[in-house]
């Protein structure tokens, strides 16, 4: 028998567990919010859903929660005995993954798979996994992750998923960020801005932000510090943290500012 659990079923994880149970994976929730908030089977009992759990899936918000769920409040590695697989998709930096491997049993199979798509992507079952690992740990768990996704790329060890991704979302940070603003200078010059997106979508200048514009939940959004925006500068803090010895974090740091000072489109 083995039981699959999501922990953190916010924006991200709902979809994921949505999917999971859409694509015939009996999989369950945890989250510290009251299960009256969802329709999904979650509960905020530990112990109930440590009970014979045998897959964890984690999509908590960062390393703190992540320390929290595993080791500290809910000291989850502590009460599922049964736990064979760990499966972190959050995204964290490598140099903080590698150090919670030392901290986590040596049997026990994790593997790093945080996930690109927004909340658009967790919701219609198409998301892009970096997946670190071994590929027999990659294979053993290849029906959970095409439950929830649509794009599932195997980048190397564990700690490469974590890698690829702070990577992938310094590039998707550019493209918001400049997004944003070309959108911006279109309003005050008097452009359509269903027309230029069109030029966008078929120009050198196509990316996912603008492609997505109309669907992705944040693409309007401000900065606030438990929002979308805010997510993108953790991400981007964990890029900092894996950027090679001596190379520039110059630029980082100013989509990070920029990130910062995004005001809310009307």
């Amino acid at each position: 028998m083995t039981k699959i659990g999501v922990a953190g079923v916010g924006r991200m994880g709902g979809g994921m567990l949505t999917n999971l149970r859409k694509n015939g994976i009996d999989a369950v929730g945890f989250d510290i919010r009251d299960p009256s908030e969802f329709t999904l089977p979650v509960t905020n009992d530990i112990a109930q859903f440590a009970n014979g759990l045998t897959t964890l899936i984690t999509v908590v918000r960062d390393g703190d929660q992540t320390d929290a769920l595993l080791l500290e409040t809910q000291k989850m590695i502590e009460a599922a005995t049964d736990l064979k697989t760990l499966i972190i998709s959050s995204t964290l930096s490598p140099r903080y993954l590698l150090a919670l491997r030392e901290k986590l049993p040596a049997d026990l199979n994790v593997i790093d798979a945080p996930m690109s798509g927004a909340e658009v992507g967790a919701r219609e079952g198409t998301l892009a996994f970096m997946i670190g690992g071994t590929e027999a740990q990659v294979a053993d768990n290849m029906t959970l992750f095409e439950g929830m996704g649509k794009t599932i790329k195997h980048m190397g060890e564990f700690s490469m998923g974590a890698q690829a991704k702070v990577l992938n979302n310094m590039l998707c940070a550019s493209h918001v960020i400049v997004g944003r603003l070309a959108l911006d200078w279109a309003r005050e010059a008097g452009l359509d801005e269903d027309k230029l997106l069109d030029l966008f979508e078929g120009a050198t200048s196509q990316n996912w932000f603008t492609s997505r514009y109309k669907d992705i939940e944040f693409a309007k959004h401000g900065y606030e510090p438990n929002n979308t925006i805010a997510i993108f500068i953790k991400d981007l803090g964990c890029m900092i943290d894996a950027a090679p010895e001596g190379a520039s974090t110059a630029i980082p740091q100013i989509m990070i500012d920029g990130m910062r000072a995004l005001k809310p489109v009307d």
